[in-house]
């Protein structure tokens, strides 16, 4: 199970690797996107090896705040904003 730990922290190097040198802005969430996961990976490999299995709440509660930022930070690289502006109706043009 050391193997595993290892293979996560190399590939969390490569992700963070892509993270810097990607050449688009999507290339970068995506690979902060991967960075998470498997941070959220590796959390539970060690709540594994050290027999504590509350280790894999906080790596499913680590995945949904993963989740929820790399949404968000998408929307807002696409939209330039976050929510609805005050004269927008839900609906748009319709």
């Amino acid at each position: 199970m050391f193997a595993a730990a290892t293979a996560i922290l190399v590939t969390m190097a490569v992700a963070l690797v892509r993270a810097l040198v990607g050449p688009t802005v999507f290339d970068r969430i995506l690979a902060v996107n991967s960075f998470g996961t498997l941070t959220m990976l590796l959390i539970a490999v060690y709540g594994f090896l050290s027999s504590r299995p509350e280790f894999l709440d906080i790596a499913l509660v680590y995945a949904l705040i993963n989740f929820i930022g790399t949404i968000a930070v998408t929307k807002y690289v696409t939209f330039s904003d976050l929510g609805y502006s005050a004269d927008e109706d839900e609906l748009g043009d319709l």
